[in-house]
């Protein structure tokens, strides 16, 4: 079984959701990342989103952007990242399913089957892909679930049920469910609107749904913990990979700490 499905079966049968952080690959370069992804599952990750740095990233906002570009002036490349993965993921003690997060346009220059067989290599169980419309979803899709990996798609508050339902129809693994309109980053609050559209989602998949974009805070991992099945972390845990380029261990220990602080309210 996909380690992907295998951690949502545990925690349904525990009545808890998943902790996700996202994380830039190569920020503030590939060493730290080997540091850093051991310690996060130290803090409690449940599986991570690992951020492939691209120049001209869809939805990203100015966190993240900064991040990528911070990885991208080391000349990080796609192997490097498989490589430090790879290595991470053959650890003894390692359980925390991977799940890469890359745009389409980096999985089409190197080739879909090509990406998918380095990425199952490299110890990664599915990969969100931000960019690639539904309606052209399909050869991508089935080349994912031939090969047990998981493709995981987003639907938006503004997606239509029409839409919405084709949408998770090509999912596996679990649904990306973006909270908010716009682009990631920290909100104030997440918008009342959402339990709806969680809701709406269950009567057309049974996939674990798991909610991104906006989340930033203890007390809003709180409110999602019984309406969702993960929390997805990006830009506030990002954010702090800003003081690592100038104290590497500060900056470890701080994304430890707020990681640890995120995860608490889901027990």
């Amino acid at each position: 079984m996909n380690p992907i499905d295998s951690l949502f079966q545990r925690l349904r049968a525990q009545k808890r959701a998943a902790f996700m952080p996202f994380l830039t690959a190569g920020d503030p370069d590939i060493a730290f990342t080997r540091e850093l992804l051991p310690a996060v599952a130290e803090a409690g990750a449940d599986l991570m989103e690992i951020g492939f740095p691209f120049s001209d990233p869809i939805a990203d906002g100015p966190v993240i952007q900064a991040s990528y570009t911070r990885a991208l002036n080391h000349k990080l490349k796609i192997a490097d990242v498989f490589a430090a993965l790879r290595d991470t993921a053959a650890r003894p003690d390692w359980s925390a399913p991977l799940v890469s997060m890359a745009s389409y346009s980096l999985m089409f220059k190197m080739g879909p089957t090509a990406f998918i067989e380095a990425a199952q290599k490299a110890g990664v169980s599915g990969a969100v892909v931000p960019d690639v419309p539904v309606e052209e979803a399909d050869e991508l899709s089935k080349l994912a679930r031939d090969r047990d990996f998981k493709l995981i798609l987003l639907v938006t508050p503004t997606t239509s049920p029409e839409r919405a339902a084709k949408v998770v129809q090509a999912c596996s693994g679990f649904v990306y469910v973006v909270s908010v309109v716009g682009i990631t980053g920290a909100r104030e609050a997440l918008p009342s609107a959402l339990r709806e559209q969680l809701a709406r989602l269950r009567t057309m998949t049974d996939l674990p749904l798991c909610v991104g974009f906006g989340v930033s805070r203890p007390e809003q991992v709180r409110d999602l913990k019984e309406i969702a099945d993960g929390v997805i972390v990006g830009s506030a845990v990002v954010k702090k990979l800003e003081a690592a380029g100038a104290d590497r261990a500060k900056g470890l220990e701080d994304v430890k700490r707020f990681v640890a602080e995120l995860r608490a309210p889901l027990g």
